[in-house]
């Protein structure tokens, strides 16, 4: 009798432990402070160059006219969802951080109950990859190194003029709806398959084959980028949406909702390492 009381209880805190994460992950984190004293700075442009693959062609011109923007540096701040342990959705406010087809620097705060918890950081700077958390790090891993690079590109899906302005890349058509994006790599290239939308001309997904361990030996995977337009999520005000997925796990790991995007500001001190584990503030 004892025990089956003894059980009872444990099984009743475990319950409510159980619930009060389940609670917890509910609960969105507010963003970042603003950077509105940052926003998007003149820019330069260049004409569309002619010779693109058809839908590349089209692509370009339905986002941007004749005039493609030069973007040399973005500053990308949201709040989504990650689920990188037994597809638990985790809420995360984010910064993305990128001297333009050069280096990155991503900064995540996991929360629970809105609080942060868990603070993240990884990168690409100088083509050498970082991973830095409170569980563990990694610094200048081949295979991160790949995969970091494609990072860079992939998530040019959010200032897409890169792909036109970097001469080191290059498109090649496949078929109406679709093209390769050759993107360099220390002294080879790698690609990207992008699928162009057949109705409204926009990128519906990019493919490339990368690394998920670290290790040595292990196998490259497919991994997916989507984007999506939107305007709410979660009663979040946001303008888009990106996924990640690797093929085999069937469905995104993490949702990222873009609600600031600035653009040509200095990202210097930001993808300094003096800065890891500090959250972004407003420069002025």
């Amino acid at each position: 009798m004892l025990i089956r009381k003894i059980v009872i209880i444990i099984i009743g805190i475990v319950f409510i432990f159980g619930l009060l994460g389940w609670l917890g992950l509910q609960i969105q984190p507010q963003p970042f402070p603003a950077y509105s004293a940052n926003k998007t700075q003149q820019r330069e442009t260049i004409s569309l160059p002619g010779g693109l693959p058809k839908p590349v062609e089209h692509f370009y011109r339905v986002l941007y006219g004749n005039e493609i923007p030069v973007i040399k540096s973005v500053v990308i701040q949201g709040r989504g969802i990650i689920k990188p342990f037994m597809n638990i959705p985790i809420p995360v406010r984010f910064v993305f951080v990128h001297n333009a087809g050069k280096d990155y620097r991503h900064y995540f705060e996991a929360t629970l109950f809105g609080i942060p918890v868990i603070k993240l950081n990884e990168g690409y700077i100088d083509e050498k990859s970082f991973f830095i958390s409170p569980w563990g790090s990694y610094y200048d891993k081949p295979n991160a190194n790949q995969g970091a690079n494609l990072v860079v590109w992939a998530e040019a899906i959010l200032f897409p003029s890169l792909w036109i302005t970097d001469q080191r890349v290059h498109w090649e058509p496949v078929n109406d709806n679709t093209a390769l994006l050759y993107v360099p790599y220390e002294d080879g290239e790698e690609n990207f398959i992008v699928r162009f939308n057949p109705l409204t001309g926009k990128i519906d997904m990019m493919e490339s084959m990368r690394y998920r361990e670290i290790e040595q030996g292990q196998p490259k995977i497919l991994w997916i980028t989507r984007s999506e337009e939107s305007s709410t999520i979660n009663d979040m005000d946001i303008r888009v949406t990106i996924s990640v997925e690797w093929l085999d796990q069937g469905k995104p790991w993490a949702y990222f909702n873009i609600e600031e995007q600035d653009i040509n500001i200095d990202v210097t001190e930001m993808l300094n390492e003096a800065t890891i584990f500090k959250p972004f503030t407003k420069t002025n």
